[in-house]
């Protein structure tokens, strides 16, 4: 074990003659150096812990035109989440029309943009060498789903994942003239907003996504069974330890109302997401009902929110848009 490594992982003090003391650990080869250390030297050292720990982290840097970036995830698959992210961009502009939305899809074993969004293709080039991101009902999208075949399953280990959502927020090509790595960008033109719709979970994408680009806030969609709520708040609890703001809970598929006697029903329990925002000191958003219009729109590529826009289902996305909006920090200039 080198010392570096031992240093991150033991705080390893190193002893300078006299005034300090190594003791085996419960009879381990491990060894706890203790040394009295003045103000000056302990603060010397908790700046070069900093350093050190500060470089197996990448950087954050900024998408090329894009002002604020929104991430819409959930801890369990299958709670909406992906209808929720399209919806609230649509949402987004059609509440101010004046705004500019992308939407980027970065679960990379299911997207689901390019068949909600009623898109097929492949990105084209700029004359800069870009991928610019498909186009439809106004909304700029990007999804590895244009790079593989709609029925290809994409079997990759965790290091390649990485490495596609890094090629989707951050290209490198190779300078044919000088030979040189240049850094790359999809080529988003000037947005307001980008709408990022996250694979479920805790794993390799969220970290590389939260640790490559500054975010604005993240919007947890869950339905209200115990079940997934248990999941919503461990990516609730993720998103805190890597200081992203949760800008609040959506609760979907909240509750059920038959289309002829008019009954309503809580198939997944009811408030359970509400039950969870106040345990978290989190707002909720809003509620989604479960509602067969919802899911007929998002199955045709006509998302409610275009297609529907009058229907209360449509109305409900529009409120939660306008939430979000008004609990997102000053965007970037």
């Amino acid at each position: 074990m080198g010392f570096w490594r031992r240093f991150l992982i033991f705080g390893w003090v190193s002893l300078r003659g006299g005034g300090g003391a190594c003791v085996p650990l419960g009879g381990s080869r491990v060894l706890v150096c203790r040394r009295q250390l003045s103000g000056a030297d302990n603060e010397t050292l908790k700046q070069r812990r900093m350093q050190i720990m500060s470089r197996g982290l990448p950087k954050q840097k900024p998408i090329e035109g894009v002002k604020q970036v929104i991430v819409v995830a959930s801890g369990k698959g299958g709670v909406g989440k992906s209808t929720t992210a399209v919806n609230l961009a649509l949402a987004l502009a059609a509440n101010d029309s004046s705004k500019a939305v992308g939407l980027l899809d970065v679960d990379v074993y299911g997207p689901s943009i390019p068949k909600m969004m009623n898109l097929k293709g492949s990105p084209e080039l700029s004359q800069s060498n870009l991928m610019r991101p498909l186009l439809n009902y106004g909304i700029a999208c990007m999804s590895m789903g244009f790079l593989v075949e709609e029925t290809a399953p994409v079997v990759w280990r965790g290091l390649m994942v990485m490495s596609a959502i890094e090629k989707l927020l951050r290209q490198r090509r190779t300078n044919r003239d000088h030979g040189t790595g240049e850094e790359q960008r999809v080529d988003w033109g000037q947005l307001n907003y980008l709408v990022v719709d996250m694979p479920p979970g805790t794993g390799d994408v969220q970290l590389s996504v939260t640790q490559n680009i500054p975010i604005s806030g993240a919007v947890i969609v869950s339905t209200p069974q115990d079940i997934a709520l248990m999941d919503a708040r461990k990516g609730a609890e993720m998103f805190r330890k890597v200081h992203v703001p949760i800008l609040g809970l959506v609760q979907n598929m909240s509750v059920f109302q038959c289309p002829k006697c008019k009954q309503r029903t809580h198939i997944f329990g009811a408030d359970g997401a509400r039950r969870l925002a106040r345990t978290l000191d989190l707002d909720v958003l809003g509620d989604i009902p479960l509602h067969l219009n919802i899911r007929e729109t998002s199955d045709t590529g006509q998302p409610i929110v275009f297609s529907q826009p009058e229907s209360d289902e449509a109305k409900a996305y529009l409120r939660i848009a306008a939430e979000v909006v008004k609990r997102l920090p000053p965007p970037l200039e």
